[in-house]
């Protein structure tokens, strides 16, 4: 059984005019991380916070999202607070913006489990001292506040947090938007560590493929509230088979070329004010033709690649072109 199994998950906003979550399918296996990557609006925090059961006022979804076999698209509230406190856990963006800057750290970690878990205050701190031991912290910062510590070993509290409940699942979004990037590069290799030993599958969203390709085992790219291309991280970022994540690896900033120019992705997403009659991608794609504005493609699996599929007509197309401008580079 999977950790997380997401299936089919279609989520409409009020005033929109077509689903913001459109037909997602992810997977989330023990002790494996999957990155999902794409650019800010793509759908990628909304799909997060959907296996939280986290929605927007007036979202109505439709589908599976699976957490160790129970859908949380039909909890109560009760069964979602325990997913929370144990199930499931999020790292968010900025850890600043999710602690109480005027409760020491000791409280926060131990508030949830002596609340709903019951759990005694002795036991609780013995376990906020565990989980902050295994994140690189003393128990010295059970009675410090969050202003007396920075922003990497806040990272670091979040995560402890995190685990607290001793999740089988943990989301990651965006946890290094806030840190500079050698903090970000301890914390990424933080969290691979804590998978390991504790055993938990992590779904780490980003839009820095740099740290997804450095963490991840599998990888997938959301476009539009779609799920356009998904594969092993190593397989995918060598050999991308759609437009957009070839188009995202060209915008990214290479140490190999330190001099050349970083190709931007013309043109803009699309509104959700808009529906959509053909690819999402079409009118930014250089591969773009008549049948792409047409006809929306499937995500299906490649010929060659079993374990790798894509959303676009011309997906052969675009892999060996994107191999021939590598060997000539």
């Amino acid at each position: 059984m999977n950790t997380l199994d997401i299936q089919a998950l279609r989520l409409r906003l009020l005033h929109t005019a077509r689903p913001v979550l459109d037909g997602v399918d992810l997977s989330v296996g023990v002790r494996e991380t999957v990155a999902l990557v794409g650019e800010s609006g793509s759908g990628k925090s909304l799909t997060s916070r959907s296996v939280l059961g986290l929605l927007p006022p007036g979202a109505a979804a439709q589908g599976t999202v699976r957490v160790v076999g129970d859908d949380v698209l039909d909890m109560t509230p009760g069964q979602l607070r325990v997913l929370r406190t144990s199930t499931a856990a999020m790292i968010f963006q900025d850890p600043r913006a999710a602690i109480n800057p005027m409760r020491r750290v000791g409280d926060f970690l131990t508030e949830s489990l002596r609340r709903n878990a019951r759990m005694k205050k002795d036991a609780a701190e013995t376990r906020a001292v565990r989980m902050l031991e295994a994140v690189g912290l003393t128990a010295d910062a059970l009675r410090k506040y969050p202003g007396q510590l920075s922003g990497g070993m806040l990272q670091r509290v979040m995560i402890a947090a995190a685990l607290m409940g001793e999740p089988a699942l943990i989301l990651a979004d965006e946890p290094t938007t806030a840190l500079d990037v050698t903090t970000q590069a301890e914390v990424v290799a933080l969290l691979g560590e804590v998978r390991e030993s504790f055993g938990t599958g992590l779904l780490f969203v980003t839009h820095d493929l740099g740290l997804a390709a450095a963490i991840s085992d599998r990888v997938y790219v959301m476009y539009a509230g779609r799920i356009v291309e998904t594969g092993p991280a190593e397989e995918l970022f060598a050999r991308p088979r759609h437009p957009y994540t070839a188009a995202l690896l060209d915008s990214t900033p290479r140490l190999d070329a330190p001099q050349g120019r970083l190709a931007a992705i013309e043109g803009r997403p699309p509104s959700l004010r808009e529906e959509l009659t053909g690819c999402p991608f079409a009118a930014r794609c250089l591969y773009s033709t008549d049948l792409c504005t047409r006809q929306a493609p499937a995500l299906l699996p490649s010929a060659d690649r079993p374990d790798r599929r894509v959303s676009c007509h011309h997906g052969d197309l675009v892999a060996d072109q994107v191999a021939g401008s590598a060997g000539r580079g």
